[in-house]
């Protein structure tokens, strides 16, 4: 099967990204969620604060792009225009993901992953969820946030990442038909979660 890859994707607040780090950990592999960005700046030249300033957020529009970077629709004789901050950073962050898949088994969270990775033949994609009530205490907690603030806060994560997701797919995020398994992480405790992930891996992998 050569290497085999784990994808999280996660709601806001869902503790995918323990969860995630957990497997990992359980698997002996690596996981990769903000350290993708450094590795992504290193090997592209892409700035590694520009890859945090757009990732997993909407595309800005054309106006912003070129406000922020007027070289980046500058033409360039047969190659047409270049591409814009957004797609920058994106081909930074999927030539990555492509890279590290064909190099290592590893557990890789959000960035479009699932679909970066669709042609990996050892691949288990993931969608962590869980109620919202249960998210918002989730946050509150994390971040020390009145209950307001924390909904305020799950509900721009969610649609950015959404948003990211739908227009680099073109699938819909969060929709269980883009997933192999999609996990109520409120049924049990991150570990517990992360022990089901790793039987099912083993059990795929035999």
């Amino acid at each position: 099967m050569g290497e085999f890859i784990v994808t999280i994707g996660r709601q806001f607040g869902s503790n995918g990204r323990i969860i995630g780090q957990e497997v990992a950990k359980k698997l002996g592999v690596k996981c990769y969620d903000k350290e993708l960005l450094t590795k992504a700046a290193k090997e592209s030249g892409v700035s590694e604060e520009l890859l945090h300033s757009l990732d997993e957020k909407p595309t800005k529009s054309f106006l912003y792009s070129v406000v922020m970077d007027p070289y980046a629709f500058a033409f360039s004789g047969t190659q047409g225009f270049q591409m814009n901050l957004n797609q920058q950073a994106f081909k930074a962050t999927y030539d990555t993901i492509q890279k590290i898949a064909e190099e290592e088994s590893c557990v890789i969270v959000g960035r479009c992953s699932d679909y970066v990775l669709r042609h990996h033949t050892g691949l288990l994609n993931i969608f962590i969820y869980a109620p919202i009530d249960v998210r918002i205490k989730t946050i509150m907690e994390r971040f020390d946030l009145p209950e307001n603030k924390a909904k305020d806060q799950i509900v721009r994560e969610d649609k950015a990442r959404a948003s990211y997701y739908n227009y680099y797919t073109s699938k819909k995020w969060g929709d269980l038909n883009s997933y192999d398994l999609c996990i109520n992480s409120s049924l049990m405790s991150s570990e517990d979660t992360a022990d089901y992930i790793v039987e099912l891996v083993n059990r795929i992998k035999k």
